[in-house]
């Protein structure tokens, strides 16, 4: 069997960073993926907030344009206009990001597999026996570390006997090449509980690309039914007419919060896979990118010491009480259902006080809590 130090099993944002941060450090990576393109299929908007763009550097041809305005609506379609004089959001060009990393990847000596699919692993004395199978044709490599990166379903997750996501919401939305209307760079986000129950529909425009999606629990509503109506109201906020329809994309969203149980001395699980996404917004790019940064710090330092006491820095509890007051807001926003309430809540939010808390949702610097200061040694805070 070909043998590894780690296997990363999900080559999206977390799985692509982890293993090209291994690799520079010496570790022997595998990064498995199902599908035959990483540049496919893409799932997320791929919305990257000010934080993420000052502590991370991207390849500017993967980013959009600077957006700094948000527009939330109600029910009724009333409107709160929120503007920062920074640059809040760039929209990530997500496909040319996800092959430019695995360049970098391969560059630093990762091994990537392409159309292979991670069945289980079995413990053995050096580490994991992983049992993968690529068309129909079965196999097995040696790991003496895992890395489960495979979205919110995760089947490392299982594999590795670690904890597992029990809530999301579904997203599904479509993407246009904008770049022949005029309309402003801005963030449209709608709170209407029949067409996004639980979330919010949205219109994420920045002058070159326009993303209109909805996202909701699963069990109140037809995401695609939902999403054609909703498309049918997107003239009167901005220019639509005669774009050119790029992708369609969709999945699931774990807002459940950061999970109980997310490593042993086998694995670990990053990003979607450990629910590592902000239960209010959703958010997950950002909380992806610093909590890669911190896995690929403890699994170096165990691989070198095989001292559990190195996992420790890992564990959930550290972290759970940063996710706590969203968790609560979760609830909250879960249990408005109807859209009397939604536009009550929406009046609220026009308040000075409470207008405020909107500005500090929209353009807080919250994430995944873990500082600078003790990132320093990582290799997070390095070209993407």
């Amino acid at each position: 069997m070909d043998r590894f130090d780690v296997v990363v099993v999900g080559a999206g944002l977390a799985g692509l960073s982890c293993a090209k941060w291994l690799a520079e450090r010496g570790r022997s990576v595998l990064l498995v993926d199902r599908k035959s393109r990483l540049d496919e299929s893409v799932h997320t908007t791929g919305i990257f907030v000010r934080r993420t763009l000052e502590d991370f550097a991207f390849p500017e041809s993967c980013l959009g344009p600077v957006v700094r305005d948000v527009r939330l609506y109600s029910p009724r379609r009333r409107m709160l206009e929120l503007s920062s004089p920074h640059d809040e959001y760039r929209v990530g060009k997500m496909g040319p990001l996800y092959s430019h990393l695995l360049g970098a990847a391969r560059g630093a000596g990762v091994r990537f597999d392409a159309e292979a699919c991670f069945r289980n692993a079995e413990p053995n004395e050096n580490g994991l026996r992983l049992n993968l199978e690529t068309h129909g044709i079965r196999r097995s490599v040696q790991a003496a570390y895992l890395i489960g990166a495979d979205g919110a379903n995760s089947r490392a997750a299982r594999a590795l006997s670690l904890s597992s996501n029990r809530e999301w919401i579904v997203g599904v939305e479509e993407v246009y090449d904008s770049r022949s209307i005029g309309s402003p760079a801005c963030l449209h986000c709608f709170l209407d509980p029949h067409l996004a129950p639980g979330y919010i529909a949205w219109i994420a425009h920045d002058g070159e690309e326009m993303h209109v999606g909805v996202g909701g629990y699963g069990d109140r509503f037809d995401p695609n039914d939902s999403l054609a109506r909703f498309r049918r109201e997107v003239p009167r906020f901005v220019g639509f007419d005669g774009l050119r329809l790029i992708e369609r994309r969709g999945g699931r969203i774990p807002v459940g919060g950061l999970l109980p149980n997310i490593i042993n001395d086998r694995g670990l699980l990053v990003g979607d896979a450990a629910g590592a996404v902000s239960p209010l917004t959703a958010g997950g790019l950002d909380p992806c990118l610093r909590q890669s940064a911190l896995a690929v710090d403890v699994i170096d330092q165990f691989l070198r010491s095989r001292a559990s006491e190195t996992l420790a820095r890992y564990e959930s509890p550290l972290f759970k009480k940063r996710f706590r007051t969203r968790s609560l807001m979760r609830r909250g926003v879960a249990s408005v259902r109807s859209p009397w309430l939604a536009e009550l809540g929406f009046a609220a939010l026009c308040l000075p006080p409470f207008k405020s808390l909107a500005r500090c949702v929209f353009f807080g610097r919250g994430s995944f809590p873990v500082d600078r200061e003790e990132l320093q040694p990582c290799p997070g805070f390095r070209a993407i």
